[in-house]
């Protein structure tokens, strides 16, 4: 019986073990008909750095919604720190913090005291608030910052601090909702420096959506493209590049239907296309083939080269290869969209 009883425990903490930080399976959201999310399916295993890349429009905010309970899904299931988002909300709430897209501070009171507030919603005694308050502000190094009023802080102060208040009750999975949008180049990079430090030595589970195609690079273990709603590829951004092989080779010349004819013929060509008057070839060692183009553009008569540029394959290469436009045309299309719904809707009144 001792050791029926100590297997079923192994089997349990093995189960345990293997539970995801996050697990979805066919996710969908409509609203009036419009298909936001559309039967969306992944994991995110414990302490993973997890990104949602794509467009504005694309569903990266409804999923994060639907994962934090603000929404409820229409279809599908999905379930984070072990407990079903639709049956067990609070379970979930309980062990989840989130940064809104949007700022959710209140610019009236000072760092400290919208971190107070925060940590007694989550019914933390004075003594242990008074702690996390001390570690929290220390880690977003805000200490020197925490009694000053908040509509006198930064942008990049105010989004530290955000991130601070979505920790203060120890979250297992933390949902960062474009984190650095709005921000200079320069602030964007600190945020990350702040998130990869939770991620890395706080072992926090971190869910990220962005649509900086250098802030999934750098942050992220796995990320999945989506797009309109769906899940296009994912994979690590490093494998992603990888499936491009090699450099990209990025060429404007005259005539652009002859230059495309001839370079698809080279072996050495992995894959060719071309965008917005930009022939772009994918190839091995890209540096040695820039002197071969140049011999080309001096034996083909009628044929002019009048740029080359070489480059490592991005994640910008990455989503124009999978889904056919860079993600500023994607922003573009899916706006068009929405305002094609909102005029057919307004039509059907």
């Amino acid at each position: 019986m001792a050791k029926k009883i100590l297997e079923n425990n192994n089997n349990l903490m093995y189960s345990v073990m293997k539970m995801y930080a996050i697990k979805i399976e066919k996710l969908t959201r409509k609203f009036n008909g419009f298909v936001a999310v559309d039967h969306i399916s992944f994991s995110v295993n414990h302490g993973e750095l997890f990104g949602l890349l794509g467009p504005n429009g694309a569903g990266k905010t409804t999923t994060i919604n639907m994962l934090s309970t603000l929404l409820k899904p229409t279809s599908g299931y999905a379930e984070v720190a072990g407990f079903d988002v639709s049956k067990n909300r609070g379970a979930v709430r309980n062990n989840i913090g989130i940064v809104f897209q949007e700022p959710a501070l209140d610019n009236r009171l000072t760092g400290r005291e919208n971190l107070e507030f925060h940590a007694m919603m989550y019914g933390l005694s004075k003594k242990e608030r008074r702690k996390r308050i001390k570690g929290v502000l220390e880690l977003v190094e805000l200490t020197d910052k925490a009694d000053v009023l908040v509509e006198n802080y930064s942008g990049g102060m105010k989004r530290r601090l955000e991130i601070g208040r979505g920790l203060i009750h120890k979250p297992k999975v933390l949902f960062l909702d474009e984190p650095t949008l709005g921000l200079d180049a320069q602030t964007r990079r600190h945020i990350w420096q702040y998130i990869k430090k939770l991620n890395e030595e706080g072992k926090v589970t971190i869910i990220l959506t962005t649509h900086y195609m250098e802030e999934a690079d750098y942050l992220c273990e796995r990320v999945a493209i989506i797009d309109f709603g769906r899940i296009v590829v994912l994979d690590t951004p490093q494998n992603l590049k990888n499936v491009l092989g090699g450099d990209v080779v990025s060429i404007e010349v005259a005539p652009m239907e002859k230059g495309f004819e001839i370079f698809k013929k080279f072996p050495w060509v992995k894959k060719i296309s071309q965008h917005n008057g930009i022939i772009n070839l994918n190839v091995e060692q890209g540096e040695k083939k820039i002197p071969l183009l140049m011999k080309i553009d001096q034996q083909e008569k009628g044929l002019e080269i009048k740029s080359v540029n070489l480059r490592k394959p991005t994640l910008e290469d990455v989503f124009l290869h999978f889904t056919g436009k860079t993600i500023r045309e994607k922003e573009v299309s899916q706006n068009e969209r929405n305002r094609e719904i909102v005029r057919r809707r307004m039509m059907r009144r």
